[in-house]
């Protein structure tokens, strides 16, 4: 029998939220390209992570405009950030347990301006 594992599967650290719109259904707007660069679906299930004031919580991500630096709070989440907080974007996958040592995440850090620093990191 197969077990699995649920392992990391990518991080964007340190971004900065750019806006934040209440009165929208829901979701985390993300710039395109740094979804693709850290593999994250549009509609993935994402965890987020408030630097500034400890908040966690789920939703999905949706696609904002390539090379924007986006990272829009939409409905509920804007109760739980703001424009301006550093937040931590998670996303997770499962992996055969006899591959776990091999999995390696991919993450991105982002320095102020919602730019990669470094580029695209494997842990």
């Amino acid at each position: 029998m197969t077990t699995y594992s649920t392992m990391l599967k990518a991080k964007i650290h340190t971004a900065r939220v750019t806006e934040a719109v209440r009165d929208y259904e829901g979701s985390l707007k993300i710039d395109l390209d740094l979804m693709d660069m850290v593999k994250i679906a549009p509609y993935e299930k994402i965890l987020v992570a408030n630097l500034e004031n400890g908040n966690r919580f789920e939703t999905y991500a949706i696609p904002g405009d390539r090379g924007s630096g986006t990272f829009s709070l939409n409905g509920a989440t804007t109760h739980l950030g703001g424009v301006g907080d550093r937040i931590i974007i998670f996303t997770f996958c499962q992996v055969d347990t006899n591959e776990i040592y091999a999995h390696k995440p991919l993450v991105v850090i982002l320095d102020e301006n919602n730019k990669p620093k470094g580029g695209l990191k494997e842990l």
